[in-house]
């Protein structure tokens, strides 16, 4: 935007105590208002698709679940529905059902880290520390079933690692009594709270026709009011059987501003709808096996044969998240390995929800969308010993130079349709 005399930038990160991860906004305020915003990614690369070019597909498969600790489940599951319709693996109805039990409880302990993290931002630390406390409860079911906190091992290829044993069936179904009986005490103190409403509402407005040309996903696209769930538009697992939709404001009477206010909304509905997942998995789950491949030196040689490539989609806590993976018979390790995290998807939202905004909204506006910088980032430019920025278009050559160089040395392969 042209400068001003009463104009003037903010730089804020990579490093503030406002930020829980590495990024950069470059604020033009004029007094406490925000007039623009540039958003600058890139410090936390770690470079872990090359590393996977390194690696065998097991051990890829469990430094996926290193991409991020609170999406533990997410990318695996979507590495491994990728690398099973690359290779035509099939997996047993069971282990569908495990996955999406783990996956809903990924969710309820994210939205309810977000709902702390966001009441922090507000100032409001009792609220804050009400739902680390009852998010406890949900870290505990997991530790439980898979041995872990986070980073749980569950998914493999063609299945799952770990069942769930009649021993522990009572276990869940207490854990979803306890947050059915809570939900209520936090909706009411998030939605029906006048200082949360003052803070939150008409702030870091996203409107829909704003988020659909952004290509917002998940919970920031959802509070706008679009009916965008992958579970629900792109059935995986067993998701298509349990009858998912996507939850925005309408199903709590209001109608979508796209705020903070609404954001939080969706978020905490759908701990409600995650409880109601896994009770009907607990109960609609058949008998059998949990994976087709028991033994691992099976599977390992089973996937160094395999040749083809395949997508694989997630409805993450955060939103959508894909992963693309190629395979060449012969070769242990993924030829190509694509990861793209919600995170990317929602980054250009801030620029329309900053807009107009007070300094002082920036921790709440920031948070609103759940960043995660450490599932986003995946490149980053040094020449000479300094960063660099490459823009869309340069980008956009280097990607159909590189497909046009992995095509030419690479034999056609065949597409796998599994539906797994």
């Amino acid at each position: 935007m042209p400068e001003t005399q009463n104009v003037y930038e903010i730089p804020i990160g990579p490093i503030h105590p406002a930020l829980k991860e590495p990024i950069r906004f470059t604020f033009q305020v004029e007094g406490e208002r925000i007039r623009g915003v540039d958003v600058r990614a890139g410090f936390a690369h770690r470079g872990i698709e090359f590393m996977a070019m390194k690696r065998n597909l097991i051990q890829t498969l469990y430094l996926s679940e290193r991409i991020c600790g609170i999406c533990s489940i997410s990318h695996p599951i979507a590495i491994t529905l990728a690398v099973e319709r690359a290779a035509g693996i099939e997996v047993p109805p069971r282990a569908q059902y495990l996955r999406v039990i783990f996956s809903e409880l990924e969710r309820i302990h994210s939205h309810l880290l977000w709902a702390g993290v966001a009441a922090h931002e507000l100032g409001f630390d009792t609220l804050l520390h009400l739902t680390w406390k009852v998010r406890e409860q949900v870290l505990d079911i997991l530790e439980e079933l898979s041995g872990n906190r986070i980073d749980y091992a569950i998914p493999i290829y063609g299945g799952v690692r770990r069942d769930i044993v009649p021993a522990q069936v009572p276990k869940v179904e207490a854990m979803v009594r306890y947050y059915r009986g809570l939900l209520d005490e936090l909706l009411d103190a998030f939605l029906r709270d006048p200082s949360v409403e003052a803070r939150t509402r008409d702030v870091g407005i996203l409107t829909a026709q704003e988020a659909d040309s952004l290509c917002a996903v998940g919970p920031t696209a959802r509070a706008s009011g679009l009916s965008k769930d992958v579970r629900q538009d792109r059935p995986y697992l067993v998701y298509g059987e349990l009858g998912v939709r996507a939850i925005t404001p309408r199903d709590w009477g209001l109608e979508p501003r796209g705020d903070v206010y609404d954001k939080a909304v969706v978020r905490l509905l759908e701990i409600g709808q995650s409880l109601d997942l896994i009770e009907k998995c607990l109960y609609e789950m058949p008998d059998g096996e949990i994976t087709s491949f028991p033994k691992i030196p099976a599977l390992l040689a089973y996937l160094k044969k395999a040749e083809g490539e395949g997508l694989g989609w997630h409805e993450a806590p955060r939103g959508e998240v894909i992963h693309y993976i190629r395979l060449e018979a012969g070769v242990e390790e993924p030829v190509v390995w694509k990861v793209k995290a919600p995170t990317y998807s929602n980054l250009m939202s801030w620029v329309p929800m900053f807009r107009d905004q007070e300094v002082a909204d920036i921790p709440i506006i920031a948070a609103s969308i759940d960043p995660c910088m450490c599932c986003m980032d995946r490149v980053h430019v040094v020449r000479d010993g300094s960063p660099g920025t490459v823009l869309k278009e340069e980008l956009l050559r280097l990607s159909r130079a590189k497909t046009e160089r992995v095509t030419r040395h690479l034999s056609p392969v065949p597409r796998h349709g599994g539906a797994a």
